[in-house]
């Protein structure tokens, strides 16, 4: 789903433009504004992939380190929040696949997510039960189906975003959400996304 460029909560702040501006120039109170401006979208967004505290925890520091770097890059300043999440899921998906690997190598012990911290406290106890199930199912898909599936059910964004965040075509987009939905509806016994 594409984020407006954001200002402040009053409208009279600086634009995510002139931040960027800023930001590029060394100034660190720039730096300082555009991480309180979007700490929370790239904190959800990277506990949505990578439901571990701990682990979107650091994504989210990796990405932000890696956006300051990177904003010379950036084309369009006034796009900043489409651009973090971008990075956020290119970061996610690569960690996923480093940390199957690695499993998979003997050199990283598996750790499963803690379901709970996932599930609203408040959600009711079939939906829980359900959302518990779902994840579940998540965390053995391969990376581009569970991106392909985190972005599209849960972030509700387009097909074409998608395929743009994941640097892949519509087509292949498609094709891993077809999988990973079949998956869910197979191990779930009649999933209905």
């Amino acid at each position: 789903m594409a984020h407006p460029a954001r200002s402040t909560q009053s409208g009279a702040g600086p634009s995510d433009a002139a931040l960027v501006v800023s930001a590029m120039a060394g100034e660190r109170w720039a730096q300082e504004a555009l991480y309180r401006r979007y700490a929370r979208l790239v904190n959800g967004l990277a506990f949505r992939l990578l439901p571990n505290r701990a682990d979107a925890s650091d994504l989210a520091q990796d990405v932000f380190v890696q956006a300051f770097q990177s904003l010379p890059r950036l084309k369009n300043r006034d796009a900043l929040s489409s651009w973090l999440s971008a990075i956020v899921v290119r970061t996610a998906h690569k960690r996923i696949r480093r940390q199957r690997l690695m499993r998979r190598l003997g050199l990283l012990r598996t750790e499963p997510v803690d379901l709970d911290t996932v599930v609203s406290r408040i959600a009711p106890p079939d939906a829980a039960a359900e959302a518990r199930a779902v994840y579940a199912v998540i965390e053995t898909l391969p990376a581009e189906d569970r991106m392909a599936l985190v972005l599209r059910r849960i972030e509700g964004m387009a097909i074409a975003e998608i395929a743009e965040q994941l640097d892949r075509s519509v087509a292949t987009v498609k094709r891993r959400l077809a999988s990973a939905e079949a998956r869910l509806f197979e191990r779930l016994g009649g999933y209905d996304g």
